[in-house]
């Protein structure tokens, strides 16, 4: 074990480098009864299956919870500040308030996704400081080859929850050969979003779904709507994956990564990157979408400031454009655009998921998965949709008022419900244990590109050369 976290550490070389753009408290009174009937029942099934290592996993995730959890400790690191790092707050404090079992949980902001991961990497090596992880989508592949966690589908099958309350289009993300991993926590999509006054002024009565349907409509939205440019389209890692999803293709081998870890990109393979690269530097060379810069938030200030007429971002970004906009004019939202209108496929879910950490303490597993729990109930879910704009994870959470009033007031947010379940899992996308290096790949070879640095067959080969030396590297030190 020792030898494999120093050969992952020995890989945190390649991606630290990177900089990426990107009710009642659950729980029963009678969770010892439970845990041990759901893991027997795990276990007989397993053993008709001749899945003998499966009914064993089932066993101690059971004799885990079945511990005497009263005044646990725990510590939890997240990477959620501002505003969504207020919300988790109170949502601590309420669960430590709550709790029947005098659990407290001791929240510890540790700033960026990327901070956050590499302090986890670091803190391997010596004393692990932390019983649950907050890590973000792109981190999945590297976690669970990891060895370091406990797999929530363990904890589920021990206690018998309910995964089919988990919306199935976000779970499918975290999910490797019928098992989920982590728990999906705080969840988004990337929307279109849209200045409907210039639309208006401009005639134009139907969004476009397409960077042809964009074209279309560009020289309108400038000469009658009053924009300065039809679209401020972020160069974004996370926009390149989900065109991908769009196009129903896989972004790596081997099943997206998902059948086993990816040895190559098979963008370059299956036309997706340049049918992408292709479209975006149409638009870019008849001044219809400029170089508005890397990330996924730059393209948003031209939006909100009235420049540009339409953008993609976060759904995660809508109350923050809302607040920048002020009501200067009415903002509208859309599905994501495909690349081609052939594009059949879905969307992939951003954000990050919740990881329970095997540090060998039964009581605090079970502590951790407590909290867990209470962190994805409804009435969490609801409050943490309506005080962040995240999805809510737990489809009980539409039934709350609390996330009622909150689509009422923001009715744009329900097309973010609407692309999520018009999507299906194929779409989940990619795991890959070098995302962040590969993502800062994309973002710099889709510059140069547009920049007239290379041609779009040019920069797909550049992203696929230089994505597959890291992926070797790191199966090489990891193998």
């Amino acid at each position: 074990m020792k030898k494999r976290v120093i050969s992952l550490m020995l890989a945190v070389v390649m991606t630290a480098m990177s900089v990426v753009g990107c009710g009642s408290t659950a729980g029963s009174g009678n969770a010892e009864g439970t845990a041990q009937d759901a893991a027997a029942e795990k276990a007989e099934g397993a053993g008709q299956t001749e899945n003998a290592g499966e009914a064993e996993e089932a066993a101690d995730a059971a004799d885990t919870l079945s511990v005497d959890m009263t005044g646990a400790e725990i510590t939890f690191w997240h990477a959620m500040g501002g505003v969504n790092g207020e919300a988790l707050d109170y949502l601590v404090k309420k669960f430590n308030e709550e709790n029947e079992y005098g659990i407290q949980v001791t929240s510890e902001y540790q700033g960026s996704y990327d901070d956050s991961i590499n302090k986890l990497k670091s803190a391997q090596l010596g004393n692990m400081g932390a019983d649950l992880v907050q890590v973000y989508d792109i981190g999945t592949r590297f976690m669970i080859d990891s060895g370091w966690i406990v797999p929530m589908q363990s904890l589920i099958d021990a206690d018998g929850y309910d995964l089919s309350q988990i919306e199935p289009n976000i779970a499918a993300y975290y999910t490797v050969d019928g098992k989920l991993y982590s728990m999906p926590f705080n969840s988004s999509t990337p929307i279109l979003y849209y200045n409907k006054d210039m639309f208006e002024k401009a005639g134009i009565t139907e969004v476009p779904t397409t960077f042809a349907g964009i074209a279309d409509i560009a020289d309108a939205l400038m000469e009658k709507g009053g924009a300065g440019m039809p679209i401020s389209l972020g160069i974004y890692g996370w926009f390149f994956e989900q065109f991908i999803c769009k196009q129903g293709l896989n972004y790596v081998n081997n099943g997206n990564g998902r059948e086993a870890a990816a040895t190559a990109v098979e963008f370059d393979q299956n036309g997706a990157a340049l049918q992408i690269l292709t479209a975006w530097k149409e638009l870019y060379d008849k001044g219809y979408a400029p170089n508005v810069g890397r990330g996924g938030d730059s393209g948003l200030a031209d939006f909100s400031a009235g420049k540009s007429a339409m953008t993609l971002g976060s759904t995660a970004s809508l109350k923050q454009i809302l607040e920048d906009v002020n009501g200067n004019f009415e903002v509208g939202t859309a599905y994501f655009p495909a690349t081609g209108e052939a594009d059949k496929g879905g969307v992939s879910i951003g954000g990050a998921s919740l990881w329970a950490i095997d540090n060998g303490d039964d009581v605090k597993k079970a502590a951790v998965w407590e909290f867990i729990k209470f962190l994805v109930s409804a009435e969490s879910q609801a409050y943490w949709n309506a005080q962040t704009g995240y999805f809510p994870v737990t489809t009980a959470a539409h039934d709350e008022q609390v996330f009622k009033d909150n689509i009422a007031q923001y009715p744009q947010f329900q097309t973010a419900i609407d692309q999520l379940h018009d999507s299906a899992p194929e779409y989940a996308g990619a795991l890959l244990s070098v995302f962040p290096e590969a993502r800062a790949i994309i973002e710099t070879e889709t510059e140069n590109m547009l920049n007239g640095v290379t041609t779009p067959e040019e920069a797909v080969e550049k992203m696929a050369g230089d994505i597959n030396k890291a992926i070797e590297e790191y199966n090489l030190v990891n193998s």
